[in-house]
Formats: structure tokens, C-alpha cells, sequence
């Protein structure tokens, strides 16, 4: 798994929408499509999620146009990348073939970005639980894994309906699913989470920063052609929320905070390659 931070420069001032995940996803599958095409092919196709992108993170101005905001043509902004596909390697080595070593342009629709810095940290499943367990050995029972919802947050809860809460069990069996479908075949037996929804409602508690929380409609997806086309939305959530251990087992503890780094690879629930479910994660004791 590998987490790869991008560093880019705007080529001047234009509007990006307000939720810019969808446009920075096509702009992605657009230089691999130049590098590799499977490997495009790949990362759109994936039913696990493959790349979690957060979209542009820095510095806007306004926009008359609805639902955008205006790059500023002196800043620099981030854009972070997680890759939990078990074949990483070959997405991050297409990324950088993409923006490295051949064209170092993202391509907007109404601007382009120059890539200036290409990052990246790799580690496992396996080095996620070792982390995780030294983490529990330093920290009071009690101690709480605080998650921050940076882009809307949409988890298919059944058919269509998402919800629109970071509750503890739904929080946790997406990143356990996630944590299944990507463990290597060769290591499933050993790096098994058997987690349930209810151990996660028994065991952690749930505070929501309600002065953060806010809900909200994201473009995902589109369907049809020519005039034919329409747009998908999903629903989801953005805020702060801290869960808490109650009377957890240390190896509850455990499995629960490797789940919440592996959350930086993975992202939580669905569209996470669209620009939802990016999150970051902090240990308060």
C-alpha cells in the first residue's frame, strides 16, 4: 500500500467546483491512459476502491460560478493519493511514469496544474498491526482515535441508501471490508480481522463535533451519452468525529487502530477514487 503526495502550482487563477474529486479523478485516469493503459483501465474498473484521492487541499477564492471556487495563481496546493490495490506497485509506478517522468501536467477543464513534487510512503497490512499493537501498548485503555472526514463521506448502508452519520458501525465494517478485499491472498488467514458491526458498536463509543458536521450531495458519476447524459450523486458527510474505547479487549483495540491508519490507503466508504471518504486520522489520549 502506498500513500503519494503531489505538490502543484496552478497555471493561473480559474474556477475548480467546490467538490473538485470527480474532476481531479478524470484528470488522472487521463495521464495513465498516456502511460498505461490497463493500469488506467485497472484503477477505473476496481470494485475495492483502488485510489483514494482527496482532490485539491489549500488556499481558494470565491467564484461567481455556482458551486466552484477560484484557484489562486500564486499558491501551491496538495493533492493526496492512497493506494490500497494489492497490486500497488504497478499503480505507483504508472503515477510516476505519469507525472515524473513523462508529462508532469494534471489537465483541468478550465485550467492546468504543474506537478513540483511527487511523494510517496509505502508499508503492509502487516506493518499496520505491528504499529497498531505498539500504539496500544503505549496508550491508556481509553484513549480515542480521532477521524477527520475531509471530503464528503458516502457509506452504502443497502441498495441505495447511504447514511449520513459517522456512526461507529458503519464507520468501522467499511474499513474492515476494505481491509479484507485488499489483504494478499497469501496472508488472509494471518492478517484476518474478524470484526463484526457489533464489535464495533460494543466496544467504541462515538463523539461527533457537531460545530464541523455537515451533509452533503456529491457528484460521483456520469451516465448516457450526448444530451443523454446525466449526473450521479451520492450523499455523505464531512466533520470531525472521536471514538472512544469502552471496556475493549487489546485486541479489539488493536484491530480497530490499524483500521483507522489503514484509513489513509483506503479511504472510507464508496466513489473514494471520485474524491469521497478521504480522511485523516490522530491518536488523543
Amino acid at each position: 500500500m502506498r500513500r503519494i503526495e503531489l505538490t502543484v502550482e496552478p497555471e493561473g487563477s480559474f474556477p475548480v467546483p467546490t467538490a473538485n474529486g470527480y474532476q481531479i479523478y478524470g484528470a488522472i485516469l487521463s495521464a495513465l491512459d498516456g502511460v498505461d493503459e490497463d493500469v488506467s483501465t485497472r484503477v477505473h474498473d476496481s470494485s475495492i476502491g483502488s485510489l483514494t484521492n482527496s482532490g485539491l487541499l489549500g488556499t481558494f477564492d470565491g467564484s461567481r460560478r455556482d458551486h466552484h471556487k477560484r484557484v489562486i495563481g500564486d499558491e501551491t496546493y496538495t493533492l493526496k493519493l492512497g493506494v490500497a490495490d494489492p497490486r500497488d506497485q504497478e499503480v505507483f509506478q504508472a503515477l510516476a511514469d505519469a507525472f515524473v517522468f513523462s508529462d508532469d501536467t494534471l489537465e483541468l477543464a478550465d485550467g492546468d496544474f504543474r506537478v513540483r513534487d511527487f511523494a510517496s510512503t509505502n508499508t503492509t497490512h502487516e506493518d499496520l498491526l505491528e504499529e497498531a499493537a505498539q500504539t496500544v501498548s503505549d496508550q491508556p485503555a481509553d484513549f480515542e482515535l480521532e477521524f477527520r472526514f475531509r471530503t464528503p463521506t458516502c457509506i452504502q448502508e443497502a441498495d441505495d441508501i447511504t447514511t449520513m452519520f459517522p456512526h461507529r458501525g458503519s464507520v468501522g465494517r467499511s474499513l474492515a471490508r476494505k481491509w479484507a478485499e485488499t489483504v494478499p491472498d497469501e496472508q488472509e488467514a494471518k492478517l484476518e480481522l474478524a470484526l463484526t458491526r457489533e464489535d464495533f458498536e460494543a466496544n467504541l463509543i462515538e463523539k461527533p463535533d457537531a460545530r464541523s458536521y455537515e451533509t452533503h450531495s456529491i457528484l460521483v458519476n456520469r451516465v448516457g451519452e450526448g444530451s443523454d447524459t446525466r449526473p450521479i450523486f451520492a450523499q455523505g458527510f464531512t466533520g470531525v468525529c472521536s471514538y472512544k474505547f469502552k471496556n475493549a479487549s487489546e485486541a479489539v483495540r488493536t484491530a480497530v487502530t490499524a483500521l483507522a491508519e489503514f484509513s489513509a490507503y483506503s479511504g472510507v466508504g464508496s466513489s473514494v477514487a471520485r474524491g469521497c471518504g478521504y480522511t485523516e486520522v490522530k491518536i488523543n489520549s
